[in-house]
C-alpha cells in the first residue's frame, strides 16, 4: 500500500515522498528466514559448532600424519639406498687398490685371490682353471663394469641385463613424452 506525503525541505519549497509498506513477503515469497534472524541463540548450536571444528582438527592432524608417515618411509628408503651406495664405492675402491700385474677392461671377469700374508690380488684365471693347485684362497669373482665400478659374479646376470634394457632405450633414442598429467598406464586393467 503507497502513501503520499509532503514535507517541508525548506522554508519555500515541498518535497514530496512516497513512502511504501514494505513486507517480509513480497509476491508471497519469504526472502529471508524469520526464524533464524529473530531466535535468540540457542546453546547447543555452540556446542555443535565446537564438535565440527574438533572433527575438522582431528581431520588435519590425520591427514598431515598419513602425509608424514608417507615421508618419513621415503626417508628411509633413501637413506637405505644412501648405505648402499657407499658399501658399494667403498668395495669398488677396495677392489681397485688390489694388486693386479695386468691392465683391467671393463666387461671383462677377474677374480680376486688372497695370498697367506693378507694381500689381495686379482687375476684373469679362475678358481675352476686353477684346479686343485690354486695357489691361494679364492675371495671371489668379480666383472669391471665401463663405470669401473665392480659386480660381484652373482649380480652379473642382473646387472648384464639392466644394462640391455638401458642400451635398448639408448638406441632407440626414445623421449620421454610431454606428459604434464600424471600417467597412469600399466596400473590398471
Amino acid at each position: 500500500m503507497d502513501r503520499t506525503v509532503s514535507l517541508p525541505s525548506q522554508p519555500d519549497k515541498t518535497t514530496t515522498v512516497t513512502l511504501v509498506e514494505s513486507s517480509s513477503a513480497p509476491s508471497g515469497l519469504e526472502l529471508v528466514s524469520s526464524y533464524q534472524t529473530h531466535r535468540v541463540g540457542d546453546p547447543t548450536d555452540l556446542v555443535a559448532l565446537a564438535v565440527q571444528v574438533q572433527k575438522g582438527d582431528d581431520f588435519i592432524k590425520a591427514n598431515a600424519s598419513n602425509k608424514l608417515t608417507v615421508i618419513a618411509d621415503q626417508i628411509r628408503y633413501l637413506q637405505e639406498q644412501a648405505r648402499k651406495v657407499l658399501e658399494e664405492a667403498k668395495r669398488d675402491a677396495d677392489l681397485h687398490h688390489a694388486a693386479c700385474n695386468i691392465v683391467k677392461k671393463p666387461g671383462n671377469m677377474y677374480y680376486l685371490y688372497q695370498r697367506q700374508s693378507g694381500q689381495k690380488y686379482f687375476s684373469i684365471i679362475s678358481p675352476k682353471e686353477w684346479g686343485p693347485s690354486c695357489p691361494h684362497t679364492f675371495v671371489g669373482a668379480f666383472k669391471l663394469q665401463h663405470d669401473m665400478s665392480w659386480t660381484p659374479i652373482d649380480e652379473v646376470e642382473k646387472r648384464d641385463a639392466e644394462i640391455a634394457i638401458m642400451d635398448k632405450l639408448l638406441s632407440k633414442q626414445a623421449a620421454l613424452p610431454p606428459y604434464t598429467e600424471p600417467n597412469f598406464k600399466g596400473l590398471s586393467d
